[in-house]
């Protein structure tokens, strides 16, 4: 299934795009995509609903991040040698665990505003995992059993405050706006093989970045196993899990966002995002 939620931000409804790639309103079955509509049970009975009886959505409305009561956005840092090469730093010999802010989360098409500032605004398309059973001290055998499914993720980060201002990755990472999720929520039944996906992200029309899951340092399974053995993972919580090469600090001469650049980023499978950048309101 490929879930949503869609409208106005703080009114958005549960949705899903019918095979056809309509987009139909579940209010009626659900009250919202949320923890309690993220385990295995509940979205076995939910794929049995004749999508075909649900009402369909007029319009083109906007898409919000396509889960509710996000308890934790956890990240993951370096995951791919290539990008590790191009930044200078080290490959890990652990995943590196960091935290972006709840208040980051943004619609997958909603603008990206420039923090007061902003000096290295940068891009990350991610691969984003989604929680659906709490996973505490789990099997790298078993992590994926915890999933829900997967979404895209643009890990947006002010290198100046990441890389300059201590050792704290956080403060580059948690600015309003600096974490679009979706469109879709798209459950794990649908992905054959998360460890090898397509992802891509465009600046302007120009690709910027190209790779797969296939060259991950450390697997989705890798991941949600180390993690849960530092911190109790939640239905709902999202790990993003690292960006391939390309972004705009790794470029000669480096490149970094500024308002009115357009992006463009996307996953096979998972769908794409399309945002402009803005610039911080008066």
């Amino acid at each position: 299934m490929r879930l949503v939620r869609y409208g106005r931000p703080g009114k958005e409804k549960p949705g899903l795009f019918d095979e056809e790639g309509r987009l139909r309103d579940l209010s009626g079955v659900v009250a919202d995509i949320d923890a309690s509509v993220l385990g295995d049970r509940a979205l076995r009975k939910l794929a049995k609903v004749d999508w075909k009886t649900l009402p369909l959505v007029r319009g083109n409305p906007r898409l919000g991040v396509p889960v509710a009561g996000i308890g934790k956005f956890i990240a993951i840092g370096m995951n791919y040698a290539d990008h590790a090469a191009e930044t200078g730093a080290p490959v890990p010999k652990e995943p590196e665990v960091f935290s972006k802010a709840i208040s980051c989360l943004n619609g997958p098409d909603d603008p990206i505003q420039l923090p007061k500032g902003a000096k290295k605004t940068d891009w990350e398309v991610e691969l984003g995992v989604v929680i659906g059973t709490r996973a505490q001290y789990v099997s790298e055998e078993d992590a994926l059993k915890f999933v829900a499914g997967y979404c895209v993720v643009n890990d947006v980060s002010e290198r100046a405050c990441q890389f300059e201002m201590g050792s704290q990755w956080d403060k580059g990472k948690g600015f309003d706006t600096f974490g679009p999720v979706g469109p879709f929520l798209v459950t794990r039944d649908e992905i054959f093989d998360v460890q090898d996906l397509d992802l891509y992200l465009e600046v302007n029309g120009k690709r910027m970045q190209t790779g797969n899951t296939s060259t991950m340092v450390f697997t989705v399974a890798q991941i949600v196993s180390y993690v849960s053995r530092f911190m109790t993972l939640e239905p709902g919580d999202i790990i993003t899990t690292g960006t391939p090469p390309g972004v705009g600090m790794g470029r000669t001469p480096q490149r970094f966002l500024k308002k009115g650049d357009k992006l463009r980023l996307g996953i096979a499978g998972l769908g794409e995002q399309q945002a402009e950048v803005v610039a911080f309101p008066k």
